[in-house]
């Protein structure tokens, strides 16, 4: 059964040099309450990739999303931290914070600190120090590149309630962190879940068992390969004069550029732009409106953002648009899905030295596959609801990180403190 655990609301506080604190909670400089190791980095010919020795963090690029992740090892160290040991980061750029997992060699770009135990929780200390990051980041001195010295670090004010609320504070934020790394692995697992099917159903549909080969790959032996002419006019953007007020002020109409195609996550739909144009410029410019459900494509700077329009629009000349010819026989969503997944291929066809760019016609002559409609639809169904999942998943991870932040801002501040028994 899950340990209950009684929050209250502080009451009485004194002011102290890092702010106001609970009138019981102490305050020191962290190497009053830890021993601090500064890390030095070995000779070079000591380092391999055959784990030999222990493993060697050189800085922050070694640690990883939520633990160390070393790539290399050291066969002599000279600093080594301890399992348990919070490591920062000192040199260029300084201020993150980290867990050593276990033993590990430490190079000169990291600290190590070891919390007395009788004073000071290594997890709490690691919570505060990512709390106050930017005080940590202001520690740093240095011309060429910021680098954090001992005697700062040793100096830093440090926040010290009584060690067994350390202990619950420590604990609730890891149990929220914990949650987090799961959401995040269930995220990673759907990813490579939706990968795999947009894979096998783009090129293999649903249920086939006889196929052909074709100038596109092996498809199903009933699905037909077409040009993209064949199946969608294709229009260019541009964009009306930005002196002409008459073109801009009070505009309703979408005007969709790569930028606002790079804002989509986890959906294939767009229904707004950050710029609008008025009828006057639909009128009098080259512009053309894309109805719904036409599909849009960034062919500059860069290639390869895609979406499926959901309110008649036009667009710049970043973009081309897709309107289909057929929509009886047409499934935008499974063509969307399947450009998403030609990407590569879209930016080998395109050319340019300053940038690149996908020219009309690359784009009119590429083969592309002609599942029937039915077909079409049932993929298309298939993807989106995993990415309806994926959204779903990220909701709740950025649940999860904004209830971290208010724990963090509340129990580390005492405004908000843990009964212990």
């Amino acid at each position: 059964m899950a340990e209950e655990i009684e929050f209250y609301r502080e009451t009485e506080f004194k002011d102290t040099k890092i702010g106001k604190l609970p009138e019981e909670w102490k305050t020191s400089n962290l190497g009053e309450v830890s021993y601090l190791i500064m890390g030095q980095s070995p000779p070079s010919k000591t380092y391999n990739r055959d784990m030999i020795g222990l493993p060697f963090l050189q800085g922050r690029m070694d640690f990883g999303d939520m633990y160390p992740n070393p790539s290399v090892y050291c066969s002599k160290p000279i600093k080594i931290a301890e399992e348990g040991d919070v490591l920062v980061s000192v040199r260029a750029p300084v201020g993150d914070v980290n867990i050593a997992t276990s033993k590990l060699c430490i190079g000169r770009g990291l600290a190590a600190i070891r919390p007395d135990k009788n004073q000071l929780d290594a997890k709490f200390i690691f919570y505060q120090l990512k709390h106050f990051s930017a005080r940590l980041v202001d520690l740093g001195s240095g011309s060429t590149f910021k680098a954090i010295r001992r005697n700062d670090l040793e100096r830093f004010p440090t926040v010290l309630p009584p060690l067994s609320e350390q202990q619950k504070i420590a604990s609730i934020l890891s149990t929220v962190d914990e949650s987090i790394q799961k959401t995040d692995d269930i995220i990673a697992k759907t990813e490579r879940l939706k990968k795999g099917l947009i894979q096998e159903l783009l090129k293999r549909g649903i249920g086939h068992k006889e196929f052909k080969d074709t100038e596109i790959g092996r498809i199903p032996k009933e699905w037909e390969v077409r040009k993209i002419s064949d199946l969608f006019d294709v229009i260019t953007g541009t964009t009306p004069s930005t002196r002409m007020e008459k073109y801009w002020n009070g505009g309703s109409i979408n005007w969709l550029t790569p930028t606002d195609l790079s804002k989509l996550k986890e959906t294939i739909y767009i229904d707004h732009s950050e710029r609008k144009i008025t009828e006057v410029a639909l009128k009098e410019t080259t512009l053309t409106i894309m109805p719904k459900y036409s599909i849009i494509i960034s062919t500059r700077a860069p290639v390869g953002y895609i979406a499926v329009i959901q309110e008649p629009s036009t667009f710049n000349q970043g973009c081309k648009g897709l309107i289909p010819k057929r929509h009886d026989g047409i499934v935008p969503e499974f063509y969307c899905y399947y450009l998403i997944g030609q990407k590569q291929t879209l930016e080998n066809l395109s050319g340019g030295s300053t940038f690149k760019e996908l020219a009309k016609e690359k784009l009119l002559n590429l083969n592309i596959p002609f599942p029937p409609s039915k077909e079409q639809q049932k993929i298309a169904e298939i993807i989106s609801a995993v990415n309806k999942k994926l959204e779903i998943l990220k909701q709740e991870k950025a649940k999860l990180e904004r209830i971290k932040q208010w724990f963090m801002e509340e129990l580390l501040s005492g405004r908000i403190r843990v009964r212990v028994a």
